[in-house]
């Protein structure tokens, strides 16, 4: 992304892993989304690729392109991630369902951006690559639950003793506070 793109007229994603995606919820997401493009001239979204609500954003992004084709879909990934470029999406599909029998969607973007720390954080490179994604947009729509706890996790392979990791969500949700974007929480906006 280019610097005067950076900050202005961008919104990203950020959600639990695991959510419940209902018809309602798309709808409220397609509501927000398209109240950014139209009143605030926001055209391009960042996206990461770790949960149901990235999922589901993305999928609202794309169906909104038909109707507003200057809209960029551009994917921050971590190193373990990839994203398929539009512009070769149609032949990985065809690709993919060869190899795996069966009809397979692949999510599309128009750019792939790596972040500064992509191939040196460590085992939750996801926080970083969320800080990068934050600091380069001035929106963040996030579907966080405050009671919202991640699965229990073991310390190692070869440990027994259980930890309770902290939620990616939170983290993001609390970084964007401290640099004061204009957050829009999907789950205040359901009550």
């Amino acid at each position: 992304m280019n610097s005067t793109e950076i900050k202005q007229n961008v919104c990203s994603f950020f959600g639990h892993r695991n959510i419940t995606i209902t018809e309602k919820l798309k709808q409220k997401v397609k509501e927000v989304i398209e109240h950014l493009i139209v009143n605030h001239n926001v055209l391009t979204f960042l996206f990461g690729s770790r949960s149901n609500f990235d999922y589901l954003c993305h999928l609202v992004v794309t169906e909104l392109k038909e109707k507003y084709p200057d809209i960029k879909r551009v994917a921050y990934t971590c190193r373990s991630e990839t994203c398929t470029l539009e512009s070769e999406r149609q032949k990985w599909e065809e690709i993919y369902s060869r190899l795996r029998k069966r009809e397979v969607h692949l999510l599309g973007v128009e750019e792939e951006f790596e972040h500064k720390t992509k191939y040196t954080s460590g085992r939750a490179s996801y926080v970083e690559r969320n800080k990068a994604m934050i600091n380069d947009s001035n929106y963040c729509i996030i579907y966080f639950d405050e009671k919202y706890q991640p699965e229990m996790r073991k310390y190692s392979k070869r440990n027994i003793a259980y930890y309770q990791p902290k939620s990616g969500t939170a983290i993001a949700y609390a970084y964007a506070r401290q640099k004061r974007k204009i957050l829009i929480n999907i789950t205040q906006l359901l009550e």
